[in-house]
């Protein structure tokens, strides 16, 4: 393995409250190798510059623990997991997670096996699926103490894809960024039909930098009705608004 400069890692998580050990750090170097090595086959992600990927991949996604701090043996699934951010990530951070990343794409998942075994790491799987089904009874609903995602969709619609999967007294952790702030009070009807309600949104930077990131914390306070997930597309075509909201409810 190349050497790398990790000062700046370090003093970032040292921010978070988090240090690393030599095992640790040698696991995320491997990680950002094995990144840069896969993207040039795959569009895995538009940052490849390694202070980037560190700031902006790793330091974001174990920016969880602002508002949460995994426990040993607590399950988690990270939706639309992508490169494994932040499910990947804080896996090799918090090993005693137990982490299902999960992924539509298929390519994606083959990077990620690769990577787990790569990185010598037990208890995480990569699951080839669609929210919309995995979260079926019988599956991973409400199977969850943690479900994370840093997807690119409206809180509304992801909070229908993720709050299914947690369960009750669980949390969903959703990463967003500054805009985060405004899908807020939009989103509020959809948690609460969902069985969610909105705990705290966390605005920060991140460390040495001018990132502004918001985490948005809902607590899994009842059960998901059985209709949500709603069938593929409808989530991101329709999410639930008010008047959805209200039906959904009765």
């Amino acid at each position: 393995m190349a050497q790398y400069d990790v000062e700046i890692f370090q003093k970032d998580l040292e921010a978070f409250g988090i240090l690393l050990s030599e095992e640790q750090m040698g696991q995320f170097l491997r990680y950002y190798e094995l990144l840069l090595d896969w993207n040039g086959r795959m569009n895995l992600t538009a940052i490849t510059g390694y202070q980037e990927v560190l700031k902006k991949h790793f330091v974001d996604s174990l920016s969880l623990v602002k508002v949460c701090r995994p426990g040993r043996g607590d399950a988690l699934i990270d939706v639309g997991t992508g490169a494994g951010f932040p499910g990947l990530a804080l896996k090799i951070a918090f090993p005693g997670l137990k982490v299902t990343l999960l992924d539509s794409l298929n390519k994606r998942i083959q990077f990620l096996n690769a990577a787990i075994e790569e990185l010598g790491l037990d208890d995480v799987e990569a699951v080839h699926g669609r929210a919309e089904d995995h979260a079926a009874p019988g599956r991973g609903r409400e199977g969850f103490d943690l479900c994370v995602s840093r997807a690119v969709a409206n809180l509304s619609t992801l909070s229908e894809y993720c709050l299914p999967f947690v369960k009750k007294g669980g949390l969903f952790i959703a990463y967003k960024s500054e805009k985060g702030v405004e899908e807020v009070a939009d989103a509020r009807r959809a948690m609460a039909v969902l069985g969610g309600r909105l705990r705290e949104s966390v605005e920060f930077t991140l460390p040495d930098s001018d990132i502004r990131r918001n985490l948005v914390v809902v607590e899994k306070v009842q059960k998901t009705p059985a209709k949500y997930p709603r069938k593929a597309g409808l989530p991101s075509k329709e999410p639930i608004r008010g008047t959805e909201g209200k039906r959904g409810a009765s």
